[in-house]
């Protein structure tokens, strides 16, 4: 076939096959933008050291998704027009191990729910619950946090122009408000798939974004006289207590609320593992190298579904305005709890804290304690916060297992 060969119509295919090309055709230059959001990304968590662990690998798997040609990620064998159209593969994990690119494959972990299940493990291994247990009456502040999950999710629902999504995407927007990446992530890959990208981007963004965005609603809703409250030191909680405390959660939050048991086994587990003192090889793997690696996979996987197609619309600007509003319910709710909570105890509570009811750990805590102490350089509300903190990660995992019952 040697004959055959022709050197310029070869140079001229070879031409015609470059991503380079795929720029100036058609549509191709969405995937230019969508490169240059991706560096933006890289920046922010390089440069800015925003949540760095997760969007670094977001940003670079949105790089991957949008070089032309590359075949790493295809978002066709994903959506529901693959299976309208007849496509016998839509669910076959088989199928897109032999024909999926890089990206697919890995994927298969983000659908099937597996990588935030595994990070969950991981969280559970590394947390203290003992200030919640200590003060029980902190869950509520995590409880109420939840608040700004449900109210954007009934208000998306109300019948307005502005608004154009089903129940499921609402839900897995609203969720944005839990400031839990790992659940937002699961909960969407289950309800909203084709909006993950978007929700993924926005829920890390925003928890990065805890410094800038919680201050203000904290002074807004509190007095100088309430940011001042001191806070009795809390009790020294037993190694028994914490041993039952996960064998306890997740029997009764698996009995009432079933489809928040994955999330809320796997986050006790991790827990259990560190409190008992008998498995320290596995709970330092659940801390680190399991960890490690499920964190590259989920957050080049994520990033990849960031496509042009999905990300450059309309719709993905309303998520991000619609994510930034149920993150600052979530903040003030917390707050406003507190203060009704004062109006009935004897031992009042720093509404501060109750801003921490948010789940990102452990910086939504390190915001009241900074607030705390611009008010009061002696005043010290770290442990007291990290109390809410810790709930609001149980809080917002069974906020995703209600929605995701309701919907799924």
């Amino acid at each position: 076939m040697a004959e055959d060969f022709s050197l310029g119509s070869s140079m001229a295919s070879f031409a015609s096959e470059m991503g380079f090309t795929s720029f100036f055709q058609g549509e191709g230059w969405k995937n230019l933008v969508m490169l240059c959001i991706g560096c933006f990304l890289l920046y922010l968590a390089i440069k800015k050291e925003y949540e760095p662990l997760l969007l670094l690998p977001i940003a670079f798997g949105m790089i991957l998704t949008n070089l032309p040609g590359a075949g790493l990620f295809d978002s066709n064998m994903w959506n529901n027009e693959f299976l309208k159209e007849g496509g016998d593969h839509y669910h076959d994990y088989g199928y897109i191990m032999s024909h999926g690119g890089l990206l697919d494959i890995l994927y298969i972990g983000v659908k099937a729910g597996i990588y935030p299940c595994l990070i969950f493990l991981g969280v559970g291994a590394m947390t203290d619950f003992g200030p919640l247990i200590a003060n029980p009456k902190s869950l509520l502040l995590g409880a109420a946090a939840q608040i700004g999950i449900f109210a954007t999710f009934l208000v998306t629902q109300l019948d307005l122009p502005i608004f154009g999504f089903t129940p499921a995407q609402a839900a897995s927007i609203g969720i944005i408000g839990g400031a839990d990446g790992p659940t937002a992530i699961f909960l969407t890959s289950k309800l909203a798939p084709e909006l993950l990208g978007p929700i993924a981007v926005a829920a890390y963004s925003y928890m990065a974004l805890v410094p800038v965005i919680q201050p203000p609603i904290m002074r807004m809703l509190t007095s100088d006289k309430e940011r001042k409250i001191r806070m009795k030191q809390l009790r020294t909680v037993s190694k028994k207590e914490k041993i039952i405390f996960p064998i306890v959660v997740a029997i009764i939050v698996s009995l009432v609320v079933p489809s928040a048991a994955t999330l809320i086994g796997c986050l006790m587990l991790g827990n259990l593992m560190k409190e008992s003192g008998v498995v320290e090889r596995l709970s330092k793997a659940a801390q680190n190298e399991l960890n490690n690696i499920v964190v590259i996979c989920l957050g080049l996987t994520v990033g990849a579904t960031a496509t042009a197609s999905s990300f450059m619309n309309f719709q993905t600007l309303g998520i991000l305005c619609v994510g930034i509003v149920a993150f600052g319910i979530g903040s003030a709710s917390g707050v406003i709890m507190a203060k009704v909570m004062n109006l009935f105890l004897k031992e009042k509570i720093n509404p501060l804290i109750g801003s921490a009811g948010v789940s990102a750990v452990p910086m939504a805590a390190r915001v009241s304690q900074v607030e705390g102490a611009k008010a009061d350089p002696r005043n010290f509300l770290l442990m007291h916060a990290m109390g809410p903190n810790v709930a609001g990660v149980i809080g917002s995992a069974v906020a995703a297992g209600v929605l995701l019952s309701f919907l799924g």
